[in-house]
């Protein structure tokens, strides 16, 4: 007795042992005839041994037998969905293309389902005796060429969906059960077996096309599966945020250039809101790179068009729009955490105020001092304007309020450092220590003249303990002397 099966990849015509296994042939035959196996997928592939299909759930632990889908009324209706089949020794899985049904459960509950496979490879004989063979393919040794060569993922289903999409059963010698409902029409697929569609079976994989418009929609979408990710990270307020247009980047600088130069050269384009040439952290020393905030985009982008590979102190710069987001970043982090810095998860100690404030020097040292050891040079009076106002935005600058500022994380927590006030910092640091400097030689003037002192009143002590010693040995003779003459240095050598 035959069954064609019609898949998605191609027909599979099975002829089965019904004299051999009358139950097992049963079950399957009135389980095709009601279209049971309609729209099940091979959920189960493994190369080289086995394709197992059957489950209407497509979870591979559904399915159950004809007889337990029956009325409660009929005479052969099981409460289990499970029943015994028969042991046949003569059958076993030793040829490509055996048709077995799967048998699942424990104890008195083991039995078969709906649940059957084809073998894919010849001599199985790990099979026998634990499942229950029961037909064999006739037509169809290519489709199962198909399914075995299909991909699969790590649990062996496929990735590329193989279902059943039709059963016709082409001669059955078994009269139907009592109470079977047989539909007149094939039935449509439940929602939970179209809840289980991965990529359909018509649906195409590869791309048409021209090969440049899809390696660029291929770079688009891993452009925006990356940007989700720093989104969903953190390091992204949100996947479409794009860089500022009126900001430009500025790189090749002669490291003798300073900022104040470079906005003053800028500045002829329009109203700048922030030039700021970022400098090593540690050292001071110019990263040869800046930052150019301007008012308006357009006049970034006359910027832009004048100003590349033009030459500044002996050094042809490369002008280009920023493509940095930290000031987007650093504004949203602030708003979202209402307003207040990240906490500091070091645990040193809360963050030193220059931080956020960047105050006057202390007002121990003169003018002259400060101007000594200032590194910025006196503004010019065309820049003065826009270097005093950045002067009190800085003053008054809080955290996300800087573009530039640098974010590190380490193993003891987040910190954040803006250049500039780094900068500030160690302006005040050279200060501090040059005041230490100059009262340190102060005290050791004094300590000198305090020693000199020191020095001449245990000299005049010395002197008066000789002169008593001189009286004393007069007055006693030749024995003050003797006692006098045994210095250490004597006593160690008679010794």
């Amino acid at each position: 007795m035959s069954v064609l099966f019609e898949t998605s990849v191609g027909d599979i015509i099975v002829d089965l042992e019904t004299e051999l296994c009358p139950i097992l042939s049963l079950n399957f035959l009135k389980l095709c005839k009601a279209y049971r196996y309609n729209f099940c997928s091979f959920h189960n592939v493994i190369q080289d041994f086995i394709a197992q299909t059957g489950d209407p759930t497509d979870s591979g632990t559904g399915g159950a037998s004809i007889f337990h889908q029956l009325p409660r009324s009929a005479p052969q209706y099981q409460s289990t969905p499970y029943f015994v089949p028969e042991t046949t020794p003569k059958l076993k899985h030793a040829a490509y293309g055996t048709l077995s049904m799967a048998i699942a459960g424990e104890g008195e509950q083991r039995g078969c389902g709906s649940q059957f496979f084809f073998t894919l490879k010849d001599n199985l004989d790990y099979l026998d005796g634990k499942h229950a063979p029961f037909g064999r393919v006739i037509e169809g040794d290519d489709t199962l060429a198909k399914i075995n060569e299909a991909l699969t993922d790590q649990e062996g289903r496929p990735l590329r969906d193989i279902r059943i999409r039709h059963v016709v059963v082409l001669d059955d010698p078994f009269d139907d059960p009592e109470g079977l409902e047989i539909p007149p029409n094939s039935p449509v697929p439940t929602a939970k077996q179209l809840a289980s569609l991965r990529v359909g079976d018509e649906e195409e994989i590869e791309e048409k096309g021209d090969p440049e418009e899809i390696e660029q929609r291929r770079r688009e979408r891993e452009a925006r599966a990356q940007a989700l990710t720093l989104e969903m990270v953190g390091d992204l307020p949100f996947a479409d945020v794009a860089p500022p247009e009126n900001v430009l980047f500025v790189c090749k600088l002669n490291s003798v250039t300073t900022s104040e130069d470079l906005e003053l050269i800028f500045s002829r384009f329009g109203k700048i809101y922030s030039c700021e040439i970022i400098r090593d952290q540690k050292t001071g020393d110019s990263l040869q790179y800046a930052f150019i905030e301007f008012a308006e985009r357009e006049d970034a982008e006359r910027a832009y068009l004048k100003m590349d590979n033009v030459l500044i102190d002996d050094r042809r710069i490369h002008v280009d729009f920023s493509q940095s987001v930290t000031k987007l970043h650093n504004s949203w982090v602030f708003n979202r955490t209402g307003g207040r810095p990240p906490p500091n998860r070091s645990n040193r100690g809360p963050p030193s105020s220059s931080l956020h404030h960047r105050g006057p020097p202390p007002s121990s040292s003169s003018s002259s001092h400060r101007n000594t050891h200032s590194r910025d040079p006196p503004p010019s009076s065309s820049s003065s304007y826009h270097r005093d106002g950045r002067d009190r935005d800085r003053d008054s600058r809080d955290y996300g309020s800087s573009r530039y500022s640098h974010q590190v994380r380490g193993g003891h927590g987040e910190m954040v450092f803006d250049l500039a006030d780094v900068d500030s910092r160690a302006r005040d640091r050279e200060r501090e220590r040059e005041r230490a400097r100059d009262r340190d030689g102060g005290r050791r003037g004094d300590g000198g003249r305090n020693d000199d002192r020191r020095d001449g009143r245990d000299g005049g002590y010395r002197g008066g303990e000789r002169r008593r010693e001189d009286e004393r040995g007069s007055s006693g003779g030749g024995g003050g002397g003797r006692r006098r003459s045994r210095s250490p240095d004597r006593r160690r050598e008679r010794y």
